[in-house]
């Protein structure tokens, strides 16, 4: 099959991530069930880490052990990548002694350059401009829980940033809403966002209104990865966008509420929220592992037949 990356989220079809889901169900209820499942075996997974990660690098690293497989990882900083090697000098080299490769870094132009002189697939571990893993492990989370997302409402409450981005392109494939809320000057920007159409989004000046009736409220921290500098300036800004129990009683009241952690309890979300009985994060968390098993194998194995 011909070489397939997975650099954002409407990489994929519906009918694709309709097969994922599926996968990722059968191979988390293998792992359940202390079945061994090595259809991996003698592949080697690269993990290219710019950005810090615990979820990420844990999720990938044992995703790819579990799978009978070997992950390798490397840090810029203690690479040639770190020194000025240029990306696409670096993908040709890694390419040609590996099988997969994922990538965890800032600009999506890094990933893009990769991706386009490697010899085998290339995931995006995350990026300043999209997360498609977290999406993927939350959308299926949404599904073991209360079923079909399609044609439900997301509620995204903060920073219009990666995450904010790739819920909005999966509300596009998957035909699900998100209703957005953000401080002003923190507003979604559509081309940043890679967004293709908008039947699927609306924003709210209003955290509250962007709650009501929500199937799911969601957030991240205020200040991300590469933005430390502005923190004092968000901290200001995001005060009332903080999702706590009043948002969660003005949802639907089976909604559930995620974060792709880490968490800061007391601002983005209030620890009655993240601890209470709606809160599905740690299955969540766990879902990446799975997920990503699922993604590595159709990226490498095509699709297998049940």
């Amino acid at each position: 099959m011909s070489i397939k990356h997975y650099l954002q989220f409407k990489d994929f079809t519906r009918e694709e991530y309709q097969y994922l889901f599926e996968r990722t169900r059968w191979i988390k209820d293998q792992f359940k069930a202390y079945q061994q499942y090595w259809p991996l075996v003698d592949r080697t997974l690269v993990m290219i880490f710019e950005k810090a990660s615990t979820r990420t690098r844990l999720s990938f690293e044992a995703g790819m052990h579990q799978l009978g497989g070997s992950a390798i990882y490397l840090n810029t900083r203690d690479s040639q990548l770190g020194r000025g090697e240029p990306v696409e000098d670096a993908a040709q080299v890694i390419s040609r002694m590996s099988d997969i490769v994922m990538i965890r870094t800032y600009e999506q132009d890094i990933i893009e350059r990769f991706a386009a002189n490697s010899r085998v697939p290339v995931i995006n571990g995350l990026t300043n401009e999209y997360h498609p893993c977290q999406i993927l492990a939350d959308i299926f989370t949404f599904i073991e829980h209360r079923g079909c997302i399609q044609g439900k409402t997301v509620a995204w409450v903060g920073d219009s940033n990666n995450m904010c981005n790739t819920w909005l392109q999966a509300a596009e494939v998957l035909d699900f809403n998100v209703h957005v809320s953000t401080p002003p000057g923190y507003e979604v920007e559509a081309e940043r966002a890679g967004l293709y159409g908008t039947d699927h989004f609306e924003q709210f000046a209003d955290p509250m209104d962007a709650c009501r009736g929500a199937d799911l409220v969601t957030t991240d921290v205020w200040t991300s990865m590469g933005f430390e500098a502005e923190n004092e300036a968000r901290i200001k800004a995001f005060a009332d966008w903080c999702v706590d129990g009043d948002m969660m009683r003005v949802a639907n009241p089976e909604a559930v509420f995620m974060h792709c952690l880490p968490a800061h309890r007391g601002e983005e979300v209030t620890a009655e929220v993240i601890d209470g009985p709606q809160s599905v994060v740690w299955d969540e968390a766990e879902n990446r592992l799975h997920v990503q098993k699922a993604l590595m194998e159709y990226l490498l194995l095509g699709r297998i037949q049940a």
